[in-house]
């Protein structure tokens, strides 16, 4: 459903972008409207064209769903942590228990990815490796796929937290194929739903 509404939204803003002659204004006036559907308050402060990419940057307000007290604590975590944190490591230190739980979760959504035939690990593994997942990761996600897994039981007793991580994960991992089918849908509406403040 997420790719049904999204996609054909995605294209025809490409296709306005690409015969724009202001594509500079409407590209940035694109991007805050993008994290708008977010809840995201964004304003572009410099765009770029560098290579084959295109470089933003980005002042970020306080989303829309993010209360007061997160909001300041988010900014005093990035004061105190300056230059701390490398791209690419996780945002999250996990116990043991919650990582097998997260591979699991992880696991599932491949499995329902395609339901009708098994997961081909040779296939599988580089496309996980683009979405950045660390080899330890990977090692956790290939052993569970081993094992049928069911939604119901990994989310019962799932931290929100852990559900949070996982839920931008599987979105990854969810349209490697460029849709979200029934299965995929049903798992990241409960990785959602976790998420939710009782």
């Amino acid at each position: 459903m997420l790719s049904q509404i999204v996609r054909p939204m995605v294209r025809t803003q490409i296709r306005l972008l690409a015969n724009t002659q202001a594509t500079r204004s409407t590209l940035v006036e694109t991007i805050a409207q993008w994290l708008g559907f977010l809840g995201v308050r964004a304003e572009v402060t410099e765009i770029d064209a560098e290579s084959n990419r295109i470089c933003v940057s980005l002042v970020v307000g306080k989303p829309e769903a993010c209360d007061d007290r997160d909001w300041q604590q988010i900014l005093d975590n990035l004061n105190q942590s300056k230059d701390s944190t490398k791209a690419g490591e996780p945002i999250a230190q996990l116990t043991s228990k919650q990582e097998s739980k997260l591979q699991r979760l992880l696991a599932y959504v491949i499995q329902v990815g395609d339901p009708d035939r098994p997961v081909n690990w040779e296939e599988m593994e580089p496309q996980l490796r683009s979405l950045g997942f660390a080899e330890e990761t990977l090692l956790g996600i290939r052993s569970a796929l081993r094992v049928p897994q069911s939604i119901d039981q990994l989310v019962e007793g799932l931290d929100a937290d852990v559900a949070a991580i996982a839920l931008s994960k599987a979105v990854g991992i969810a349209l490697l194929d460029r849709r979200v089918n029934p299965l995929e849908d049903k798992a990241l509406s409960a990785l959602l739903e976790v998420m939710k403040p009782s």
